[in-house]
């Protein structure tokens, strides 16, 4: 049998910024193959260098004179046979980008033109590189619309990005980039803010994708469930540099390097106990003076008879604490809440209807307890939790906060209050002024409420906050476009947190984080629960995490409360259909379903013969 040729060729790939600081190597000497067909996972934290890896490829970054790349890869093109990626002319480039290359980029709504709607930016791909009219384009994309799963595809069609949620528009980007069957389709956290059912609906579509045209994909992700699912071999990165690679079973059942040990690690199992401590990469290996990786050695603990009592004294502590707190009225109530938006039609714009984006939801939110609110992207999660922070109109019900009525609150009573209840928002990039900062967007909420007694004191609480979520005090000088997608979510936490609010919103806070980072700042948040008595309403689509934080669920489904309870009945024993169908959908990473993921990718691969063939 003959070797396959690659569809791409990766040799020594190295991509540098020069900034004031200096020269920063942000791919360093990186080789590897993509063979088509297969599907290829690069894994690795924030700032590894996955993302400017496949930015590199495309030569989206190599227009600034600050940045300089070098090495070899070689695309198999039908159209202009084997080309360097890295030399090719910008025109044909250009042909080859978002028709034999597509990408999904990490941040949907920086993607998404604001000024089209999200119909005509899909069939604009489809008009650019086929031949075909616009009705036909229409038609495909509405198709391609319903393959992703997306609500009321036709009214999709004529809808703004600013109308739909940060999944929905995830999805629209993944319609665009599968339009034309590339021969090579990128993704760049394709999944990051998808729910459980609808990450496994298009991990399932883009390996349909995958088979039906022999497209390879190159799949970057910090999810290793995800990984599991998918992948045929993972690259795993590490400061630029591709630290172990092999295939899925091998990595893991089996990681060589300490760093792939610590990311397995870090996810939250769903067997685990609930807020306990998880571990992170910096357990499994630490750095020597010279830059290079040393694997920590597994101390044995023993403990001592002041630590046992001290455990025992915080156990009490903790278990008297709870008591104290559900014997106090509730920090939180919502009653009969109902947000609904119009529909209008015609010249005159009537309404012709109402979306019942949350529709009678009723809840209270103890002192000290963590609520996890679940269920699909556009199931009314999001819309709930802005409700309740007055940044959306209900069109009925009550809010309490404290026994008070926010709705009732004047304006400015209203601004003094929320410096008691915060929102740690879904899309970092939207919410993080560009023009600031990442030092001033932290010190300016201190500044607003008029909190500690100099800039001084100030100054000092804000490099403690980036500290805590893992940003270095020299990154305070730094402007929010020098960060990646995770580190600009952990700079929207410490600005969260700069008020110490007793009420914390997390909508999606920890879903664009690496498996490590966010183990960071889940412990940081149940370290603060605990220093603080802080209370949350954890707004995710990630089961996992749900489990691990959460005292209760609500499941929503459709703007409605379809089941609550505590993690332990509803992952035990679901009543609901539709919880049940989140739960079966959950990526475990266990060896067997690796293999039983494999055997179903190998049916679909016999199921849909291969374009080629």
């Amino acid at each position: 049998m003959s070797i396959p040729t690659p569809i791409l060729q990766v040799t020594n790939l190295e991509t540098t910024f020069t900034t004031r600081q200096g020269i920063t190597r942000a791919v360093d000497k990186v080789s590897f193959a993509v063979y088509p067909g297969e599907t290829v996972a690069i894994v690795g934290e924030s700032g590894s260098g996955k993302s400017v890896t496949a930015l590199s490829l495309m030569r989206l970054i190599h227009d600034s004179a600050d940045v300089t790349a070098g090495g070899k890869a070689i695309f198999h093109s039908r159209q202009f046979v084997p080309v360097d990626l890295l030399q090719l002319p910008e025109k044909q480039l250009q042909k080859l980008r978002g028709n034999q290359i597509s990408m999904v980029f990490q941040e949907p709504m920086s993607s998404l033109n604001p000024v089209y709607t999200c119909g005509q930016q899909v069939a604009e791909v489809l008009l650019l590189h086929t031949k075909i009219t616009r009705k036909e384009a229409k038609e495909r994309v509405l198709q391609l619309f319903e393959q992703a799963r997306l609500p009321r595809p036709d009214k999709l069609y004529d809808a703004y990005p600013h109308q739909i949620s940060g999944g929905q528009k995830q999805r629209v980007m993944l319609a665009m980039a599968m339009a034309c069957a590339p021969a090579l389709l990128i993704a760049d956290e394709p999944t990051t803010a998808l729910d459980v059912t609808v990450q496994a609906r298009m991990l399932q579509l883009i390996d349909e994708l995958r088979v039906k045209h022999n497209t390879a994909v190159l799949f970057i992700t910090h999810d290793l469930g995800v990984v599991a699912e998918i992948a045929d071999r993972i690259l795993v990165m590490y400061k630029g540099k591709i630290v172990e690679q092999g295939t899925v079973l091998d990595i893991f059942t089996n990681p060589q390097h300490p760093y792939t040990q610590g990311l397995l690690a870090c996810r939250p199992s769903l067997s685990a106990k609930a807020q306990s401590r998880l571990p992170t990469v910096s357990d499994f290996m630490e750095e020597d003076e010279s830059g290079g990786i040393r694997e920590r050695q597994p101390q044995v603990y023993e403990p001592s008879l002041v630590d046992v009592v001290n455990a025992y004294v915080g156990t009490v502590t903790g278990i008297k604490q709870q008591r104290e707190n559900n014997q106090k009225p509730p920090l939180l109530q919502v009653k009969d809440l109902k947000v609904y938006f119009p529909i209008r039609k015609g010249i005159f714009s009537r309404t012709s209807g109402h979306v019942k984006a949350v529709d009678e939801v009723s809840f209270e939110v103890k002192p000290g307890e963590t609520i996890a609110l679940v269920g699909e992207s556009g199931s009314g999660k999001t819309t709930l939790g802005r409700a309740i922070l007055q940044l959306v109109k209900p069109t009925a019900g009550s809010i309490l906060f404290e026994g008070k009525g926010l709705a009732d609150l004047r304006p400015e009573e209203l601004r003094k209050s929320r410096r008691h209840f915060q929102m740690i928002f879904q899309d970092p990039y939207t919410s993080l002024n560009p023009m600031r900062t990442v030092g001033d967007a932290i010190l300016e909420p201190m500044r607003v409420h008029n909190l500690y007694n100099s800039d001084k004191e100030r100054r000092g609480k804000m490099l403690e906050l980036l500290d805590k979520v893992g940003l270095s005090p020299e990154q305070a000088q730094r402007y929010p476009q020098a960060f990646s997608g995770g580190q600009r979510q952990r700079i929207a936490i410490a600005r969260a947190l700069a008020l110490r609010p007793k009420l914390l919103i997390c909508d999606e806070s920890v879903s664009a984080l690496d498996v490590s980072v966010q183990a960071q700042v889940l412990n940081l948040l149940n370290e603060l629960k605990q220093e603080f008595n802080m209370t949350y309403l954890f707004i995710t689509h990630d089961l996992a995490v749900a489990k691990h934080m959460a005292d209760r669920m609500l499941v929503m489904h459709e703007g409605r409360i379809a089941e609550s309870g505590t993690p332990a009945q509803l992952f035990q024993n679901p009543q609901h259909t539709y919880t049940r169908s989140l739960l079966s959908a959950i990526p475990t990473g266990r060896a067997s379903d690796i293999l039983a993921a494999q055997q179903k990718r190998e049916e679909l691969r016999k199921a849909i013969p291969a374009a080629l063939n």
